[in-house]
């Protein structure tokens, strides 16, 4: 008896929870979505690469920790990208951070998981989105 008691609190308190979370977490998907529909991917292409490998590699981790997107259009964006020129290396740490760093959703999460550690996680995902892109490139040996 006591069990099913707990049970049935812990699913109270996780509806409440997610009833008072989900405005600010619709609010970042909308917000996504509505900056990824105005920002065509002939606007990523147009982005000049200056073909220092680790700049190209920090400026395009940087764009895509600010431009912020979801891992089923990466494919298709990144075969864009490397049609148009841009490096295989830039390309790479583009689309990890794309995924993996959110500066737009940074507010969502710091108020859902600590500001502290919202910071902490977007910072190393920054970091390691460029050191993925130069282990990749490595492991390619598109050099």
């Amino acid at each position: 008896m006591l069990e099913n008691e707990l049970a049935k609190q812990s699913l109270v308190k996780a509806w409440r929870a997610l009833w008072t979370t989900l405005p600010v977490l619709l609010g970042a998907m909308l917000l996504i979505a509505l900056l990824t529909s105005f920002i065509s991917e002939s606007t990523y292409t147009s982005v000049v690469f200056l073909g220092n490998p680790f700049l190209d590699a920090v400026i395009a981790a940087a764009l895509g920790s600010i431009l912020a997107g979801n891992p089923a259009t990466s494919y298709i964006l990144g075969g864009e990208l490397l049609e148009s020129g841009v490096s295989l290396l830039a390309v790479t740490a583009f689309l990890v951070s794309w995924v993996t760093v959110g500066i737009i959703q940074f507010p969502a999460e710091s108020i859902l998981l600590g500001k502290r550690f919202a910071l902490f996680r977007n910072i190393s995902a920054f970091i390691f989105s460029i050191l993925v892109a130069f282990v990749t490139v490595s492991l390619v040996g598109a050099w």
